[in-house]
């Protein structure tokens, strides 16, 4: 326990630091995390049949993620994403030459890891950049509220939980921990809202919905995922909560719907 608190805090540090300290250290930072998240994600579903291609992987999220954060940084440089075409092309064409018993399902995991990692990525980072320049305002409001529901989550989850949310998956989950998390998490934008009044406390309070429900989601199909490897921790990186996957799992699926919620909302 005590481990796992002190890697928490440090975790919690580095991120508030990722987004407090400038745009650039921010794209950097969530690029380097998302390299480390496919790479991350290779380790855990190689198997003896099933070989994703680990480096070409990485490289293909690397030319996909870096023209779009050169893009929110400079507004130019997009262009340069089409240069994940030939890395994909390279990576089927890498496989004919593998002995390889499931040659599919290798390309599969290998574009699902750069799919399921690097666009939810993309959209967590344009949330800096909703307003055409970078505001750190509403990435830590995420991450506040993702944290808040998380928390909640948890503590109602130990203290009430007797009503399996989703047992099949993951049998710790609890309908009283998933409102608990709801409360926590809308407790928490109605404070954002007193602190960050260029979004209304209607969006920050949808924004809580959409996180607490992505993020539900997000974890439970990562605990899919670990099960149908056999694995229980995505990896071991962070002492005491597992592997990077572990703690971003509700982001994966929470960022997407919170950011095309803002935008269509913010600039109707």
């Amino acid at each position: 326990m005590k481990t796992r608190a002190i890697t928490g805090f440090f975790f919690v540090l580095v991120m508030l630091a990722s987004v407090l300290t400038g745009e650039k250290t921010f794209a950097l930072f969530f690029l380097l995390l998302s390299l480390f998240c496919v790479n991350e994600f290779y380790g855990l579903v190689q198997s003896e049949d099933v070989k994703p291609h680990r480096f070409l992987g990485i490289i293909l999220a690397g030319t996909i993620f870096i023209p779009i954060l050169v893009y929110l940084l400079t507004g130019e440089g997009l262009r340069y994403i089409l240069i994940a075409a030939p890395v994909s092309i390279v990576i089927c064409i890498t496989e004919l030459y593998k002995k390889s018993e499931k040659p599919f399902h290798n390309l599969a995991y290998t574009y699902f890891g750069v799919s399921y990692l690097i666009i939810p990525f993309a959209f967590f980072s344009a949330l800096a950049f909703l307003n055409g320049s970078y505001n750190f305002h509403l990435p830590l409001g995420f991450m506040l509220l993702l944290w808040a529901s998380d928390t909640g989550a948890y503590l109602f989850g130990v203290k009430l939980g007797k009503n399996k949310l989703f047992e099949r998956h993951s049998p710790k989950k609890s309908w009283e921990g998933f409102f608990g998390g709801m409360f926590t998490s809308l407790l928490v934008a109605f404070i954002l809202s007193t602190r960050y009044i260029e979004i209304a406390v209607v969006h920050w309070a949808i924004m809580s919905l959409l996180i607490v429900i992505g993020g539900t989601f997000g974890d439970l199909v990562e605990s899919m995922l670990k099960r149908s490897v056999g694995k229980k921790d995505s990896g071991s990186i962070l002492p005491g909560h597992g592997g990077l996957l572990d703690r971003f799992d509700g982001l994966l699926f929470a960022a997407p719907l919170v950011f095309v919620y803002l935008y269509f909302t913010l600039s109707l």
